[in-house]
């Protein structure tokens, strides 16, 4: 059964002959009355009378009417939920390492605001590196390369590393350093098994589950830590360890489910987030913003 033979069945129903049907659909008479044939023919249903006053329903015809005009609401339903699918706005959920949300992606998403002022943003810290999607998220950032061939790719930047202590504290001699690390969480991850081979048998004063409780452990003077250099910089309170380091950098990936790749909304947080993270390259490889740091582009 075709719903356009119904769509036809239902102006002549409501119009009541060949020529008033056809102004009502801008088709030719014999468009509505071919389509008609066809439905009768479908449901083995003598639906109308040809009179020479117009086309009446038959006693089928007015059994089958409610049905149709059912299916008529249906179909207009499913095409107010395409409009709406089509537009830009609504919810969009993205998964991110935690150590990216805080200090990286919420103040420059925040400068960027104009281009997704019709999207309700909802952000979900991740530990983890697995690249599964985090509570049904429609965006999901991970570090390292994705593993899974179904979901759909793009490598934004890379993520470098630096050793990192309050001030005074590479004063001290090598020897006496101590190290802060992560916890059973990310201890699996590239630096911090670089750290532990780093350490050289030397104490580990304390062990965080989150970058952001190294960060202040380190400012606190508890020891040394390895982290981002854009979040270490910008926090203003460490200085990095002047060395030839060789700490394993991590590349940053975006992943899209491929059935989500062509929602308008997904697409806009998705074109955002890759032009954002290109603009900051270095300062997220280095440390070193951008020369145009404040540019109308990310900054107004």
């Amino acid at each position: 059964m075709q719903w356009e033979d119904i769509r036809y069945f239902l102006a002549l129903a409501r119009h009541g002959s060949l020529s008033a049907a056809a102004r009502a659909l801008q088709v030719e008479h014999s468009t509505v009355s071919r389509r008609v044939a066809a439905l009768e023919e479908m449901v083995q249903l003598r639906l109308f009378d040809r009179l020479p006053r117009g086309w009446q329903l038959t006693a089928e015809g007015h059994t089958l009417l409610p049905y149709a005009e059912r299916i008529e609401q249906e179909m207009l339903s499913f095409s107010r939920a395409t409009l709406s699918a089509a537009t830009v706005g609504g919810t969009v959920r993205l998964s991110a390492p935690s150590l990216l949300i805080d200090t990286f992606l919420i103040p420059r998403l925040a400068a960027q605001r104009a281009r997704w002022s019709l999207i309700d943003l909802h952000l979900f810290g991740e530990t983890r590196t697995a690249n599964h999607f985090y509570r049904g998220a429609d965006l999901v950032i991970r570090l390292g390369r994705p593993q899974d061939a179904s979901l759909a790719a793009r490598r934004l930047a890379v993520l470098g590393y630096g050793l990192y202590a309050s001030p005074d504290y590479p004063k001290k001699p090598p020897e006496d350093w101590c190290f802060i690390g992560a916890d059973d969480n990310l201890r699996h991850t590239p630096e911090q098994q670089w750290l532990e081979t780093f350490s050289n048998g030397r104490l580990f004063a304390l062990r965080c589950d989150q970058p952001s409780g190294m960060l202040k452990a380190a400012a606190a003077e508890l020891g040394i830590a390895v982290l981002p250099h854009c979040i270490a910089r910008a926090a203003g309170t460490l200085v990095t360890l002047e060395g030839n380091f060789d700490i394993p950098s991590r590349e940053i990936w975006l992943l899209i489910h491929p059935d989500a790749r062509r929602i308008p909304r997904i697409q806009v947080m998705a074109d955002l987030l890759t032009d954002l993270f290109e603009h900051y390259a270095r300062l997220l490889e280095e440390g070193i913003p951008p020369p145009d740091l404040f540019s109308e582009k990310f900054e107004k």
